[in-house]
């Protein structure tokens, strides 16, 4: 089973709370944190982690203890339980963790005006095709966020990350049924999509590779 978490950063903001919480992690972590400049970055890159650990607990693991290895594209993984794959990731006020025992990926974005000309830039024929069917520019940026999580989530998941050109697969949107599918030739595996909007404002993606074996629904996580 795949499982989701997600948290509001902002009690972070709390000296106290925030002090408390990045000993829980590992000295890793902490200088990933420790590196970023701004104050939100580091909440929300802190959050991730917290995260993480509150998803290894179900292992019996603590984040603090695991040793991590960098793959070929940078994709960090835990050393001795490969069988533990999971993604990380964070935007506005929130942050999202995804675990489980597939190669899984994951990515939330605030929802923001104005970012069309992204899509025209990265997209590939298809998905602009698609985003430009809807006549209201609103239904448009949804639209537009919502094919950008589910990609990154894609070369989240096969360990790419950007490494990989957006216009390399295509995310293919069934008009019926509205459900996602990836159309790649990375390898001859299956990816299931899926997206949750729990978070308003929000748009959200798990990419799992070969299952569609995902819990329905992200669980919160409150950092107080």
């Amino acid at each position: 089973m795949i499982y989701t978490y997600y948290t509001d950063v902002r009690c972070l903001d709390n000296e106290i709370l925030f002090r408390e919480k990045l000993k829980l992690l590992s000295a890793y972590r902490q200088q990933k944190i420790a590196i970023l400049r701004h104050d939100m970055d580091k909440n929300r890159s802190l959050a991730a982690g917290v995260l993480l650990d509150h998803a290894l607990a179900s292992y019996g693991l603590q984040e603090r203890s695991v040793e991590y290895e960098i793959g070929e594209w940078g994709k960090p993984v835990l050393k001795y339980h490969p069988e533990i794959c999971f993604s990380l990731s964070h935007s506005g006020d929130y942050a999202i963790c995804t675990i489980g025992d597939k190669p899984v990926g994951n990515d939330i974005e605030r929802i923001k005006e104005g970012r069309l000309k992204v899509a025209d830039r990265f997209f590939a024929k298809e998905e602009l095709s698609w985003l430009y069917e809807a006549d209201q520019t609103e239904e448009q940026v949804w639209r537009m966020f919502r094919l950008w999580t589910m990609k990154e989530s894609f070369v989240k998941a096969i360990g790419r990350g950007m490494s990989m050109s957006l216009q390399d697969f295509v995310i293919h949107m069934d008009g019926e049924s509205g459900r996602a599918r990836v159309r790649h030739c990375v390898d001859a595996k299956y990816y299931h999509m899926r997206e949750y909007r729990e978070i308003e404002g929000y748009c959200t993606a798990v990419c799992v590779q070969e299952s569609a074996d995902i819990a329905y629904g992200m669980i919160p996580v409150e950092l107080v």
